[in-house]
């Protein structure tokens, strides 16, 4: 079943609130990948004030999930687990390997919670095995809102327990219509999706990378240098922010290309021209020699 929220933020505070609470005879101990988005860190926090016992573990890294779920065993056996992720990371454009995590849940017995605010209407598979699935509805969707779906159950908590639910304003009976109308836009227009994925194979051939999603980051380290490439990128016609610290750790600072299905063949041509007069390809290449990384994905 499915629950509107004001926000996608909200949506991910009142999860995880809610689900890393623990009781007197059930203890929570939650996981989570190092790079997952703010809103599921302040939910942490709160589910942290509430007892809850927290497992940070390295970006993408399976293996080392698996080894801290095993850690967690002195719990207890009536310990509830819960693993929280991002299917699509905001700042590296990477995904997470959801069907690797999966595979984790025989061994363990956990909760998998999946926010996946940049992946909603992107990618045609499914994968089996997530319990909540957290989302947005002012991304692909056009519009403004967040959503949890979730077996009844877990509805019913966060309908009961979930505070940036019960205490916040519902959304207009409008914005839902827009992203109601965006939904079937989307379904009955396949093509839609096929071009947007055209145009990020176009622009990860010009980079010479596969690229996993719309989100492509060049890293350049410098926050400053940072700016000035994205103010030189605005000058020629193209919004690419500069993306710093505290939202990524110091020393990454990067630009971040957003490309949606409303890009044309030539509005990428034109951005890659860009890239390459303005000096941001030849930055991002000297970032990634220098430290080691490829420049389109932080290995932090």
């Amino acid at each position: 079943e499915c629950l509107l929220f004001p926000t996608g933020f909200a949506a991910n505070t009142s999860v995880l609130a809610c689900l890393g609470a623990p009781s007197p005879d059930s203890p929570v101990a939650v996981f989570s990948d190092e790079l997952n988005h703010a809103s599921i860190v302040d939910g942490l926090r709160l589910a942290k004030v509430k007892g809850a016992t927290l497992y940070i573990y390295r970006h993408l890294d399976v293996g080392h999930l698996d080894s801290l779920l095993s850690s967690s065993q002195h719990l207890g056996p009536h310990c509830r687990r819960l693993v929280v992720t991002d299917g699509v990371f905001s700042m590296d454009g990477d995904r997470a390997p959801l069907a690797e995590i999966c595979a984790l849940k025989p061994k363990h017995s956990f909760l998998l919670v999946v926010d996946q605010a940049h992946a909603t209407l992107l990618y045609e598979e499914e994968v089996t095995g997530v319990d909540v699935h957290v989302g947005t509805l002012s991304k692909a969707f056009g519009s403004l809102g967040g959503f949890v779906a979730a077996p009844r159950k877990v509805k019913q908590l966060l309908v009961t327990l979930g505070r940036p639910f019960v205490y916040s304003t519902a959304l207009p009976a409008p914005v839902v219509a827009a992203a109601l109308a965006a939904l079937t836009v989307a379904q009955d227009t396949p093509d839609l999706r096929n071009s947007l994925w055209a145009r990020v194979s176009q622009l990860g051939e010009a980079l010479g990378r596969k690229l996993e999603s719309p989100i492509v980051p060049l890293l350049v380290g410098n926050p400053q240098q940072a700016l000035s490439l994205s103010k030189e990128l605005l000058r020629k016609g193209f919004h690419v922010p500069a993306i710093r610290p505290p939202t990524v750790p110091p020393g990454s600072s990067r630009l971040r290309i957003a490309i949606s299905a409303a890009h044309s063949e030539e509005d990428i041509c034109d951005l890659i021209e860009a890239l390459k007069s303005s000096g941001a390809v030849l930055a991002a290449t000297k970032y990634g020699k220098e430290n080691s990384v490829t420049f389109v994905k932080s290995a932090l």
